[in-house]
C-alpha cells in the first residue's frame, strides 16, 4: 500500500510538472521527492513519471493511478481533520478553483471571514477557466470551484450560490452606448475583443448559446486588457458585471435586451465524501453571500 508520503510526492510532480517544483510546494529537498517518487515506483514494479525538456509528466500507468492516489491522500486527510473536529478543533487545508471574476471580486470578502474563523485552516486558490476548472474537478485536484456551472460533461455536485448578470462593453463613443440596454444580437459581425477564447468560458456559452458570430478583432487572457481595449475604440465585448465593479475608464456597461445572467455557484467532485473543512467552506459560503447579496447585487449594477 502507497504511503501519503509517497502519493503526495508523484501528485505534487504531476501538478506542477517539475520535481524541483513539487519540492518547494512540499517543503522538502529535491533529492527528498525523487527518492519518495523512486521507492513508490519500485513498490508498484513499474515507472510512474517520465522526463521531458520542460519537466516531467505522468506515464499511462502514473495517469490511470492519479485518481486512486488522490483518493488515499483525501481519504487520509478527511480522516485527520474528522479526528480535530471531535477534539474542537478546525484544521486542515482546502483548495479552491475559481475564475478570475469571482477570485477577484466575491472570494477576496469570503476567505477573509473565513480565516478570521477558522485560522488553522490552510487554503490554497487555483485561477482558471471554466475548461480548467472542469478538468480540476475531474480529476479532484481540487477540493471545489466557486464560478459558474460546470458543462455537462463534468460529472460533479453543484450547488447554486448567485446569480451575477452579463453585460456589454462599448467603447464611450459608440453610437448605442448612451442606452439603457444593448440589443444581443447587435454582437452579431461587431469588431470584437474576446477574453480567453475555446476555454469554455461565458463568453463562448453565450455566443454558442444564442449562435452569435462576431467579428473577432482581438484576443486577450486577461479581462482587464480587454477592457481597456475597448476603451481605446479597438472593438466590443462583454463580461460579467461584477468583474468591472470597481474599475473606472471611458467604457460604456450596458445590459443585453434580452437580459442575460450567469449562475454562480460551488461544485465539487462529490457532496457526500467531502471533507470536514471543505464542508464549512461551503457551508460559510453560503450565509455569506445570503447575507451580503445586497452588497454584490450593488456591485454588478
Amino acid at each position: 500500500m502507497p504511503s501519503t508520503s509517497q502519493c503526495e510526492a508523484f501528485l505534487a510532480a504531476v501538478d506542477r510538472g517539475s520535481i524541483t517544483a513539487a519540492a518547494a510546494s512540499l517543503g522538502c529537498s529535491q533529492p527528498g521527492v525523487t527518492k519518495l517518487i523512486r521507492s513508490l515506483e519500485k513498490e508498484l514494479g513499474f515507472s510512474l513519471l517520465y522526463r521531458t525538456p520542460h519537466g516531467v509528466q505522468p506515464t499511462e500507468n502514473g495517469k490511470e493511478l492519479t485518481p486512486l492516489f488522490r483518493n488515499i491522500i483525501r481519504a487520509q486527510r478527511n480522516a485527520e481533520e474528522a479526528c480535530d473536529e471531535i477534539n474542537g478543533l478546525v484544521r486542515g487545508s482546502l483548495t479552491i478553483g475559481s475564475y478570475f471574476s469571482v477570485s477577484a471580486a466575491v472570494l477576496p470578502q469570503v476567505l477573509q471571514g473565513f480565516s478570521s474563523l477558522y485560522p488553522a485552516v490552510r487554503i490554497r486558490l487555483r485561477e482558471g477557466t471554466n475548461k480548467e476548472l472542469g478538468k480540476w474537478l475531474m480529476e479532484r485536484s481540487v477540493d471545489c470551484c466557486f464560478a459558474a456551472r460546470p458543462g455537462s460533461a463534468v460529472v460533479c455536485d453543484w450547488i447554486p450560490v448567485l446569480r451575477d448578470e452579463l453585460c456589454a462593453w462599448l467603447p464611450a463613443g459608440h453610437p448605442l452606448a448612451g442606452r439603457k440596454t444593448f440589443p444581443l444580437q447587435a454582437l452579431e459581425r461587431a469588431p470584437f475583443i474576446i477574453t480567453r477564447p475555446n476555454e469554455d468560458t461565458d463568453i463562448d456559452r453565450l455566443l454558442e448559446r444564442h449562435h452569435i458570430r462576431p467579428d473577432i478583432r482581438f484576443s486577450t487572457t486577461d479581462a482587464y486588457s480587454t477592457y481597456r481595449m475597448v476603451e481605446a475604440g479597438l472593438g466590443i465585448s462583454f463580461n460579467q458585471s461584477l468583474i468591472n465593479a470597481r474599475w473606472r475608464g471611458g467604457v460604456a456597461v450596458l445590459p443585453f435586451d434580452p437580459p442575460q445572467c450567469v449562475e454562480l455557484g460551488l461544485s465539487l467532485p462529490e457532496l457526500s465524501n467531502a471533507s470536514p473543512v471543505t464542508r464549512k467552506f461551503i457551508s460559510y459560503t453560503r450565509r455569506f453571500v445570503k447575507e451580503h447579496s445586497s452588497e454584490f447585487s450593488a456591485a454588478a449594477g
